[in-house]
């Protein structure tokens, strides 16, 4: 039987934090179109390069703070941590808003980068701590929410958008949200459910110390290369759909966004379902299965072409459909995989464990998203599509042989 779920404020504080995160990073793809026309970098005039490098800024953020996460959670505690960073990526959209022009998009983003590496590296952790028990169930929930998050910002952007309005009222929007996050951390406590914090590494030594220990470790670089392959394959789908709709199948901004509110209907259903049925024992068959089921449908997306159909309505049916396939398929990969490394790595930080799975993560997407759009630069958004099977088939090379390339050890006490 399964137990069932015992939530609190800090669970939905987590749960708005994944979803304000959501929308301040895909703020920018919804809007990279009309940004592009507007900063003189218009994307089918050779801008998608300047348009993922944007986001490969931002993942450089990203890391940076997540590197810095281990002894900031010793210091402040994970609570303070998550308030904060919700702080700077409010801080940062909200100047990427008021941004006169390409070059002053990049500070802003950095900004906006630190607060989500901030996020990134502390957010998973923070569930686990509530939920030591079960990690996997209650992760994979929290993460849906980065789902609801995706969810609410295209359907939101789309409509502004198609109305007209500009896409720095969507940004402003955005960095508000962020903001509204901070205050379920940062607002005092109850005294008799104050969040649980755990000990962890408070200075630079006691990090560096644990690091190295992690570093030793082979099949913590087997799991850090997944994470590379899998957020690579999850960003390239979430970043590049939207402007792949709008500009290889030629249909508005709105259905752009209803696309992209696909992919987040199934990373929603894929990962909350999953985390409301998971079992310890299965992470690894889940993150094989989706990853193989998903390459006919990636495939699909790259040879599909306007002209194969008469009808649009059916055309855009058809897209929607594999586009909710490709979420499902993407959702559970972050979250388990990471639950999956520290279940098989127990003598080792925890927390370390997922910030650094996270760092090797972020930089897979930024990488990939660069590489999406230099690719489509030179062959077409319809081009660069095919390297999502391609990444997804190493992925699943990566997690199914693991175990037969570096066989468990006994952890050592």
């Amino acid at each position: 039987m399964i137990e069932k779920l015992k939530l609190g404020r800090y669970d939905y504080a987590a749960y708005t934090a994944f979803a304000a995160y959501a929308v301040c990073s895909l703020s920018i793809p919804l809007v990279i179109v009309a940004m592009g026309k507007e900063l003189h970098f218009p994307l089918d005039k050779g801008g998608m390069a300047a348009g993922g490098a944007l986001h490969l800024l931002r993942s450089a953020a990203l890391v940076i703070a997540l590197l810095s996460c281990g002894c900031l959670a010793g210091r402040i505690g994970k609570r303070r941590s998550m308030g904060f960073s919700m702080l700077l990526s409010a801080a940062g959209i909200l100047t990427c808003a008021a941004a006169p022009a390409y070059a002053l998009l990049l500070p802003g983003l950095a900004i906006a980068g630190l607060g989500e590496g901030i996020c990134e590296g502390m957010a998973t952790p923070f569930v686990q701590d509530l939920h030591k028990d079960a990690p996997e169930r209650y992760v994979n929930i929290a993460h849906s929410f980065w789902s609801v998050g995706i969810g609410i910002c295209v359907l939101m952007a789309g409509g502004l958008l198609t109305c007209g309005v500009s896409w720095r009222i969507v940004m402003l929007l955005a960095g508000t949200a962020a903001g509204t996050a901070a205050l379920m951390f940062l607002w005092r406590e109850h005294p008799e459910k104050r969040y649980p914090e755990s000990g962890g590494a408070a200075n630079w030594n006691e990090v560096f110390r644990f690091s190295v220990q992690i570093a030793k470790v082979p099949r913590f670089w087997v799991y850090c290369l997944g994470m590379f392959l899998g957020a690579g394959a999850e960003f390239c789908l979430t970043f590049w759909s939207a402007a792949y709709l709008q500009l290889h199948f030629r249909t508005g901004v709105w259905m752009a966004g209803v696309g992209t509110g696909s992919i987040a209907l199934g990373m929603f259903i894929g990962r909350m379902g999953f985390g409301y049925f998971a079992r310890e024992s299965r992470l690894k068959h889940v993150l094989l299965i989706c990853a193989l089921a998903n390459i006919p449908v990636t495939i699909l997306l790259a040879v599909l072409k306007p002209e194969m159909f008469s009808s649009h309505g059916i055309l855009y049916i058809i897209l929607m459909v594999l586009l909710i396939l490709g979420g499902i398929g993407i959702g559970p990969y972050w979250p388990t995989l990471q639950v999956y490394g520290v279940k098989q790595l127990p003598e080792l930080d925890s927390t370390l464990l997922y910030i650094y799975f996270s760092a090797i993560g972020i930089p897979g997407c930024g990488f990939f998203t660069w590489l999406m759009g230099y690719l489509g630069d030179r062959f077409g958004l319809s081009g660069a599509f095919w390297m999502l099977p391609a990444t997804l088939l190493a992925f699943s090379l990566t997690i199914g042989l693991e175990g037969w390339i570096w066989p468990r050890k006994p952890a050592v006490r």
